[in-house]
């Protein structure tokens, strides 16, 4: 995974896991092909087929270039977790707001790697002058960690292009 960049766009801090150290730092365009990767070990969880059929929109949302598109654009804040330099975990936010992925390796679950990354982005967030309510889109696997975050279903659970989530927020 490419770590090169401007480092003034770089925000690197250390925390000590059970078992391992995770650096942390704001993604950059050249995280997409890994970004794109570790989101592809999941993909499956997201569809309503077991085969993936019927979700080609949803691949292509997470694919390489799309990913490469959403770290260009200043609507997403992207905060990586690496071990060494594997990605262990990112999430993603848009508009401060939405919580838009939220990705941790099989390697590295268990470590409270998802908590840690969802208290950076809430913490940017309101640095950034967010004081609103926090939504994602939770696949149906993920939800008991949203509600552990406390996140609550806004609603039914959603089946669109071949995936199936459960639209939660935070007040």
């Amino acid at each position: 995974m490419a770590t090169t960049g401007n480092p003034a766009h770089k925000s690197e801090q250390t925390i000590s896991g059970i078992d391992s150290d995770f650096h942390f730092r704001d993604g950059l365009t050249t995280d997409a092909q890994a970004i794109s990767q570790l989101i592809s070990k999941f993909a499956l969880d997201f569809c309503v087929n077991p085969d993936g059929s019927g979700a080609d929109l949803f691949l292509q949302s997470v694919s390489e270039s799309a990913e490469l598109s959403y770290l260009s654009d200043s609507r997403y804040h992207y905060i990586l977790a690496l071990h060494g330099e594997t990605l262990a975990g990112f999430i993603a936010m848009r508009d401060l707001s939405h919580l838009f992925h939220l990705f941790v390796h099989p390697s590295y679950q268990g470590q409270k790697l998802a908590s840690k990354l969802w208290q950076r982005a809430r913490q940017y967030a309101v640095t950034q002058g967010h004081t609103g309510n926090f939504t994602v889109n939770s696949s149906l696997k993920a939800v008991p960690i949203y509600e552990r975050f406390g996140f609550l279903a806004k609603g039914e659970i959603v089946e669109m292009h071949g995936i199936a989530f459960l639209p939660m927020q935070m007040p």
